[in-house]
């Protein structure tokens, strides 16, 4: 981003009055209230609406959000329904982040629903910032979770082919992998950021195994100073750039929120020597409301509501 780009995004912080429209080096304006997520997700979208239209906070705006595809049988990604690993056990991990950098976060939990709900009691509930496992199934039964099967007769055929094969590898491309984990981020009306993000992870994965969306800094990062960011994909590839962070330290140093996600794809992308087949995707928010999102391959998109509008956004990619 050059000089004259960075002063003016740095100033109209400054210069415009709460509830005007902005506009950051031509990202998309946004006026009030502001929710996006990963994917097709604009039913979780407009779960949090209802809470950031009525003025509730951005912390209750998300996680209501993420709870809607955690509950849908039909999302073979997040919750109930989603794939199992190679054992048949669908493990869920998530975790949620509010404006004054408070987080909590659940890895390899299983038989409970709403994932997302369980790391924010970590966050209100316990000293702790992550639990994992038996713990942190025992901690959600403590704090009145219902164990539930999760695994769909749908999703356990799906495994049940796939033993047929257990070698076959499960690759960034193949039916397994090609899945939706949702990262959702919220502005409410009093200007306070947070961020929520949720996933039964990579289809037909080894027991044990957990992705980058509980991990506080790659899956999600929130700084109220500045601005969100979630991401999705391939998550071992998220954690050695430490993605989301990235993409919130790069708006801090004046890059827009698409510019941000670009900036880390292409950090991402030079770990492989500029090629790669996987998919990342990453999703930005500013303080001020402009959003963003870059991914490494075609096909990914992000759901946007605003006062103005309430649409899917088909991303820009950095191979086609």
């Amino acid at each position: 981003m050059d000089r004259e780009i960075f002063l003016k995004t740095s100033l109209l912080g400054a210069l415009l009055p709460a509830g005007r429209k902005f506009s950051f080096s031509g990202q998309a304006e946004a006026e009030g209230p502001v929710v996006i997520s990963t994917w097709d997700n604009r039913k979780a979208n407009s779960a949090a609406w209802e809470i950031l239209s009525g003025g509730g906070p951005a912390l209750d705006a998300v996680e209501a959000g993420a709870r809607v595809p955690e509950a849908d049988p039909g999302d073979r990604s997040v919750g109930y329904g989603g794939y199992p690993d190679r054992t048949g056990k669908v493990t869920l991990d998530a975790c949620i982040m509010n404006h004054e950098s408070r987080c909590g976060s659940v890895a390899f939990l299983q038989d409970i629903k709403h994932a997302v709900s369980v790391a924010r009691k970590v966050l209100e509930n316990s000293p702790h910032v992550m639990m994992v496992g038996e713990g942190a199934q025992q901690f959600a039964l403590d704090n009145g979770f219902k164990k539930e099967n999760l695994l769909t007769e749908e999703a356990r055929q799906v495994w049940l082919n796939w033993k047929k094969n257990p070698e076959y590898p499960v690759t960034s491309w193949d039916q397994y992998m090609n899945h939706d984990t949702i990262g959702i981020l919220a502005l409410d009306r009093q200007g306070n950021l947070s961020g929520a993000c949720t996933t039964s992870g990579i289809g037909m994965k080894m027991h044990g195994r957990v992705g980058d969306s509980p991990l506080i800094g790659a899956g999600l990062f929130a700084d109220n100073d500045i601005g969100a960011a979630a991401a999705t994909g391939v998550g071992e590839e998220v954690i050695r750039v430490a993605g989301s962070h990235l993409v919130v330290e790069l708006m801090r140093h004046g890059a827009s929120p698409t510019d941000a996600c670009r900036q880390a794809v292409e950090r991402i992308v030079n770990n492989h020597g500029g090629g790669m087949d996987g998919q990342v995707g990453f999703l930005a928010l500013n303080k001020k409301g402009a959003y963003g999102g870059y991914a490494i391959q075609p096909g990914y998109s992000y759901a946007v509501r605003t006062l103005q509008q309430e649409e899917l956004i088909s991303s820009e990619s950095w191979f086609g």
